[in-house]
């Protein structure tokens, strides 16, 4: 995938001061942002953590998703490394969208999981693509990464596409009652693996 890198500048945050570089693809205007820490070349590997958008998860607190308290802890981590990148990238509801995000929860509402509601609705289980990553990680001068995932699919994806992952850092926080059927479909029809730190509950 094409993209142009437009800028970067500081963002203070509350776990450290991260360099935001902005991307954007060049064929669809769709824009992705890359949060770095620390020195970006040479060849030790970076640890990284590939985020998709999830406004519910991310901005409004919701429980229904492990998704910001995934962020959260991404960040904490590379703070805690003093070196680290974080990619944000543009895909809402794994790629279908905000608006239909909402009506697959209102189906999960009536019983259907996450899979069932992206297929009653016309989708795939996951419509995300990792490809815009390659190049915004060259822009970088990122070579190699431990990436933070509990999502096979994404360590494939970045592989395929001849990124060096030496190592996958589990990354399993935020287990509540409001989403132990979102994490439980995760793990039996999408594979993720949640096999380790299951009483891990931020919620207490």
């Amino acid at each position: 995938m094409a993209v142009r890198f437009v800028e970067s500048c500081r963002l203070p945050t509350p776990f450290g001061v991260f360099q935001m570089h902005g991307f954007e693809e060049i064929d669809t205007g769709k824009e992705h942002i890359v949060l770095t820490l620390g020195e970006l070349g040479g060849d030790e590997p970076m640890l990284a953590r590939t985020h998709s958008e999830c406004l519910t998860g991310d901005a409004l607190y919701s429980m229904r998703c492990d998704c910001g308290y995934q962020l959260e802890e991404a960040l904490r981590s590379i703070a805690r490394e003093g070196r680290g990148a974080l990619l944000y990238l543009r895909q809402e509801g794994r790629g279908i969208g905000l608006l239909n995000k909402i009506k697959a929860y209102h189906l999960q509402d009536q019983g259907a999981d996450t899979v069932e509601a992206n297929e009653r609705l016309g989708f795939a289980a996951d419509l995300r693509d990792y490809s815009m990553c390659k190049p915004m990680l060259a822009h970088l001068g990122i070579k190699s990464i431990r990436l933070m995932t509990n999502n096979p699919r994404k360590v494939k994806a970045m592989e395929s596409m001849g990124i060096q992952v030496v190592e996958r850092v589990p990354l399993h926080v935020g287990r509540n009652p409001h989403n132990e059927g979102y994490l439980s479909t995760k793990q039996q029809k999408l594979g993720h693996w949640l096999e380790t730190h299951q009483d891990d509950d931020i919620l207490g």
